[in-house]
C-alpha cells in the first residue's frame, strides 16, 4: 500500500513540473522587432506591417502594367490573406514577364511561437515561390496556416501582376 501511494505522489510530482516547464525562445536583438529579424519591415501601431513605400514602374505606379517589352520591374502586393493567426501578405517583383523577387510584408508576430515558426517558414516559402516563379509550391512542414495564407496572397499578387 505504501508503495501506491508513493508511486502516485511521484507521478503528481512529475507532472507538475513537467507541465511547468518553460522552454526559452529566441528574441530579436534589443531595439529591433521580430518582423525586422526576419527582414520584413516592423509592424506598426495595430500590429500589421508598415508600408514603406512600392516601387514604381516606367511611367506608372506600383500595381500598374508596365508597357510590353520594356523590361521595366513591377511591384504588386497581394491581398492580406486572413490565418487563424493572423493576415498573410506577400509582395512580388515581376521582371520581363517573370518572378524576380518575393518577400512577405506582413505575417503574425504576435507571440514567441508565432515568432519561431515564422523565422524558419517564411524565408523557406520566399525561397520556393522564387524558384518555382508561381504559387505551385510546398507547405512548411509545423507551419500550415501561415503557408496557406501565403499561397493565398502570392497567387492573388500574381493575379494583380498578370501571370
Amino acid at each position: 500500500m505504501r508503495r501506491v501511494i508513493l508511486a502516485i505522489c511521484a507521478t503528481a510530482v512529475g507532472l507538475v513540473l513537467l507541465l511547468s516547464f518553460k522552454t526559452h525562445t529566441q528574441t530579436a536583438a534589443p531595439g529591433t522587432s521580430p518582423a525586422a529579424a526576419l527582414g520584413s519591415p516592423s509592424p506598426g501601431p495595430s500590429g500589421t506591417a508598415a508600408s514603406t513605400g512600392t516601387a514604381s514602374t516606367a511611367g506608372g505606379t506600383a500595381g500598374q502594367t508596365a508597357p510590353a517589352g520594356t523590361g521595366a520591374a513591377k511591384t504588386v502586393t497581394g491581398a492580406a490573406w486572413p490565418t487563424i493567426y493572423g493576415p498573410v501578405q506577400v509582395r512580388v517583383t515581376v521582371k520581363a514577364g517573370k518572378l524576380s523577387a518575393v518577400t512577405a510584408v506582413e505575417y503574425p508576430t504576435e507571440t514567441p511561437r508565432d515568432y519561431q515558426i515564422n523565422s524558419f517558414a517564411i524565408p523557406q516559402l520566399n525561397a520556393e515561390a522564387l524558384a518555382a516563379g508561381s504559387a505551385k509550391i510546398d507547405t512548411v512542414s509545423g507551419a500550415t496556416y501561415t503557408s496557406g495564407g501565403y499561397v493565398g496572397s502570392l497567387q492573388n499578387a500574381l493575379d494583380k501582376a498578370g501571370l
